[in-house]
């Protein structure tokens, strides 16, 4: 049964805070599946592979399905429910979730897993964005950018707690289990959204050409830009890992997981250090986080031969990484105007861009020859094009803005008389 927020006169201030926490809980579990399914692909592949009786490369082509899904479902979701309630919406995206990936659990071949991955993506980048909007409404001026972080933590979770622990049942019981526990967090997801996420008749609904209209905003294009360049430097950096570790940094192999849960664990602080700076200043926080992210893959190229400091590294770089998320939400939903559940859903459509692009010129530096280290320089010299691209959206917007002052002073000003 959904609750509404201020309507009974006796409730009170504590309690209404109370149910706009457990209601962005509710929002970071549906975070937390999506998580856990979109990275859980990637520690099963050989599972899959022969199960499938296909290559591993092949295998491979199961995690492009999810993150095509991701990127063509966010924008056209988000423009075709714009009349939609937000909470109808939120629980419709996570039935979707829930049917792409009992699909996954149940495809008997290769392409059927082909397809039960791409529409299990759908949802994703919609969900995010619409959760993030209704968190940041939830909050209110002030504590948006906190409220996003939360729900991105589920995400950030899911690195920690959810991948391992499902790697490790599809490594156990067979590959489909994991994504069995994925649909099981869906489940749960979609109670706790009847449940606890209120009614949200304050959030103003728009039209599929209002949202539409965000693609006519240069300062949209130009924060999804810089997700892709500068959040591209940190998987260009991540995606191969677990190699660098090993034969740079003399990792034992079978430490390569607590490896990737410090990464996990760096994103978790990243989101919410990231949040509450960008409640202060959103430019301010993608410039400090751009510049993290330069610093701290330089300095991991550095001292990727010892192991312990490289591993240090590997949480900071998780840090630097996922702060930057919530600003980079929060700065959307400035510029987006009207048209703020595309703008936000396309954010994700965004960074899984980036994750397919980093992971790609990574892939083209190794094999170049230039070794294991070189995805890292790389990623820093991606996020210094993410600074010059932000510089760049901050004098457009100022020379826009001042064209616009001018124009209203020139209007406010009466006419001399001669």
């Amino acid at each position: 049964m959904a609750t509404a927020l201020n309507t009974h006169p006796d409730s009170s201030c504590a309690a209404v805070a109370r149910t706009r926490r457990v209601a962005i809980l509710a929002l970071a579990l549906g975070g937390f599946g999506i998580g856990t399914t979109e990275f859980v692909s990637m520690g099963l592949l050989p599972n899959i592979a022969g199960s499938l009786d296909i290559s591993e490369p092949t295998a491979g082509h199961v995690i492009s399905a999810y993150a095509l899904g991701v990127v063509v479902g966010a924008p056209l979701i988000a423009a075709a429910t714009a009349r939609m309630s937000r909470r109808t919406l939120l629980i419709a995206l996570m039935v979707a979730f829930v049917i792409g990936n009992a699909a996954t659990v149940f495809a008997p071949t290769y392409g059927t897993l082909m397809a039960a991955r791409f529409v299990a993506g759908l949802p994703h980048g919609a969900y995010f964005g619409v959760a993030a909007l209704v968190a940041a409404h939830l909050a209110g001026a002030g504590s948006r950018a906190k409220a996003v972080g939360q729900v991105m933590m589920g995400l950030s979770v899911a690195n920690v707690v959810g991948v391992p622990a499902a790697t490790w049942l599809g490594d156990s019981l067979g590959w489909r289990t994991a994504f069995g526990v994925v649909v099981v967090i869906g489940l749960l997801t979609i109670a706790a959204l009847i449940r606890y996420l209120p009614t949200l008749t304050g959030m103003t609904m728009t039209n599929p050409m209002t949202e539409l209209g965000a693609l006519a905003r240069p300062q949209v294009w130009f924060t999804l830009l810089i997700g892709i360049v500068g959040f591209g430097g940190m998987f260009a950096f991540y995606t191969y890992i677990h190699t660098t570790l090993t034969d740079v940094s003399g990792l034992p192999g079978g430490l390569v997981p607590i490896a990737l849960m410090l990464f996990g664990i760096g994103m978790v602080v990243g989101n919410i250090v990231g949040g509450a700076l960008a409640d202060r200043n959103v430019v301010g926080t993608l410039v400090a986080g751009l510049v993290s992210i330069v610093v701290a893959l330089l300095v991991f190229v550095a001292v990727a031969g010892n192991v312990w400091t490289a591993l240090v590294l590997v949480f900071v770089v998780g840090v630097t990484g996922s702060a930057l998320v919530p600003a980079l939400q929060t700065r959307l939903m400035d510029v987006a105007d009207d048209a703020q559940t595309l703008a936000a859903a396309l954010n994700h459509s965004a960074l899984n861009v980036a994750n397919a692009g980093g992971a790609w010129l990574g892939g083209l530096v190794i094999a170049g020859g230039f070794g294991y280290r070189a995805p890292s320089v790389l990623g820093a010299g991606l996020g210094v094009a993410g600074l010059v691209m932000l510089a760049v959206a901050v004098l457009a917007q100022r020379r826009t803005t001042g064209k616009a002052n001018s124009v209203a002073a020139d209007i406010d000003t009466p006419m001399a008389v001669h």
